[in-house]
């Protein structure tokens, strides 16, 4: 556990941010051009789990004294580090993932794409309309389900995935799974990244499977486990305490041998979290910079937008679900994993068109 942690702030974009960087009043985000950030976040954790922070220009960063100069310049590194593409997925432009859920439960399209035909042609349709990755899932991880036997598992998205990468061999394809035998079989068939919710606790055998075939894995945090993970989670400090799991998380790769490049990291919204939980996360999502990662961020139809909106819910969340995407756009996220490909890749566009005009 650290005592100081960096957080990349006060963004610009397009050519304000070149001029800002040329100028050196600014810094660039992963190498970037067209976004850059003038001011850090510090914080730093105290006794009695009391955590403090400061806001700091980075003119002002070489004026900080012992320690935490030391941490945040190691940060500042990573944080404008550029970020190496995964499998030909670059990260200087939004990329999306496409979710489809392929089991009669998941909580907001469980059943839609249970048949074979179905669900593939759902997986064709968000490549059509701007998804440059898929995540397929056979078992639902929704708040309060329970686990099924790999074998079921696999039988639901065997078919879906052998056809899709026959037809589509060049398209990146993620397995949503927390189970080393549905990795497997997923991997022997074409899969190409790993996303398991659990942050590979759930299954002994995972890390050392994506090790041995140097598969790229989405590293996402849970507490808990699906069935209880929402009944009161507590946290120190939600934001700081998810950023040491990944820590150890990706020194433990590391220390075995696993390349740091293949990582992508997930904070997992909604998953052991209440509602308090993920707004700190989405908006201070920049944190994760610093350790050096792409940041995926998974908000597509979660409950946290009812609880916010009440009574001007709608079934497919999707005014909430831009919203938070755009906000991490803004902060440099670099994945989106969304159910509504087309709306969502229209506001990204949309978007970030107005970010880099000037």
């Amino acid at each position: 556990m650290r005592e100081y942690y960096t957080r990349a702030c006060n963004f610009y974009h397009g050519k304000i941010a070149k001029n800002l960087i040329l100028n050196k009043k600014a810094l660039p985000l992963n190498s970037r051009q067209d976004i850059a950030f003038d001011q850090i976040e510090i914080f730093q954790r105290k006794k009695n789990k009391i955590v403090e922070s400061k806001f700091c220009s980075i003119t002002e960063i070489k004026n900080l004294d012992g320690q935490m100069l030391l941490e945040v310049d190691e940060d500042i590194k990573n944080i404008t580090l550029e970020k190496q593409s995964i499998l030909g997925l670059k990260f200087d432009t939004p990329n999306i993932m496409g979710a489809l859920n392929i089991t009669p439960d998941s909580f907001s399209d469980g059943g839609l794409f249970f048949e074979e035909t179905k669900a593939y042609d759902q997986a064709k349709l968000m490549i059509d309309s701007g998804a440059t990755i898929i995540d397929i899932g056979g078992e639902s991880t929704r708040p309060g389900s329970t686990t099924i036997d790999e074998k079921e598992e696999w039988k639901r998205v065997e078919k879906t995935i052998i056809k899709f990468k026959k037809n589509y061999p060049k398209v990146l394809l993620s397995l949503d799974t927390r189970k080393s035998y549905v990795m497997s079989k997923g991997i022997q068939n074409g899969v190409d990244i790993i996303n398991d919710v659990s942050g590979l606790n759930f299954d002994d055998k995972s890390f050392d499977l994506i090790n041995s075939k140097n598969i790229p894995f989405i590293l996402h945090h849970m507490q808990g486990i699906p069935e209880t993970m929402q009944n009161n989670p507590i946290y120190d400090d939600v934001l700081l305490d998810i950023f040491d799991f990944f820590e150890e998380k990706i020194n433990y790769c590391l220390k075995h041998n696993y390349k740091k490049e293949l990582i992508v990291l997930d904070p997992g919204i909604g998953f052991g979290k209440n509602l308090d939980h993920n707004l700190r996360l989405i908006s201070k999502i920049s944190i994760f910079h610093s350790l050096g990662c792409p940041i995926l961020i998974g908000t597509s139809r979660k409950r946290f937008i009812e609880h916010i909106v009440t009574k001007f819910d709608t079934p497919d969340r999707t005014g909430g679900t831009l919203a938070s995407v755009l906000h991490g756009l803004s902060q440099g996220v670099q994945l989106f994993r969304v159910h509504n490909v087309k709306e969502i890749n229209q506001g990204i566009l949309v978007f970030d068109k107005i970010l880099n005009t000037n």
